[in-house]
């Protein structure tokens, strides 16, 4: 299958996730970068949209609480071929990197994704490979990331996270008082 770029001018985009701050403040930011945005919480409600108004572009979550953010890749591919959908997850592994790009994504990039890396990811010819990003996340950034979402699929339960994650409890109660590193 060869990608070809959505119709001229159209900037149609569609923002799946399920984390209602985040994903007010990135429908807000890629507006501001001439999309028209259409932002949802539930995998329904994207595929929905991808049947009856397939958006030129898509960013979608990998995992939500009714499904996963593939099947609504599997939709846009069957009613909007050239749609480019980039794939955001807080789950950063080979595993669903590669899936997601069989599904037909272009591009699959950790949350918390910046708004600049999407729209490069979004825009880029698919033949050129992207650049790494300007301000990646530092390693502190992001193992305080993993364990932030650990605690909270462990319904804010310490002891169950700290298990989880091999680590002391009291250790891990002092990492969840800090602020977020940078």
């Amino acid at each position: 299958m060869t990608l070809e770029a959505p119709i001229e001018g159209e900037k149609t985009l569609l923002i799946l996730d399920d984390d209602a701050p985040f994903r007010t403040r990135l429908a807000r930011a890629l507006e501001g970068r001439g999309f028209e945005v259409t932002a949802v919480g539930s995998v329904a409600e994207a595929n929905d949209i991808a049947i009856k108004t397939p958006p030129a572009y898509a960013v979608l979550d990998l995992r939500l609480e009714d499904g996963s953010g593939l099947s609504v890749v599997e939709a846009l591919n069957k009613h909007r071929p050239d749609a480019r959908v980039v794939m955001l997850t807080g789950y950063g592994a080979i595993a669903t990197a590669v899936a997601a790009v069989k599904a037909g994504a272009l591009d699959y990039l950790a949350k918390p994704a910046d708004p600049e890396d999407i729209v490069k990811a979004l825009l880029a010819s698919p033949d050129e490979k992207p650049e790494p990003p300007d301000n990646p996340m530092s390693a502190d950034r992001i193992r305080w990331e993993h364990i932030q979402r650990v605690y909270e699929l462990c319904g804010h339960n310490v002891s169950e996270t700290a298990r989880r994650l091999n680590m002391h409890r009291r250790t891990l109660q002092r990492i969840l008082a800090k602020r977020a590193p940078r």
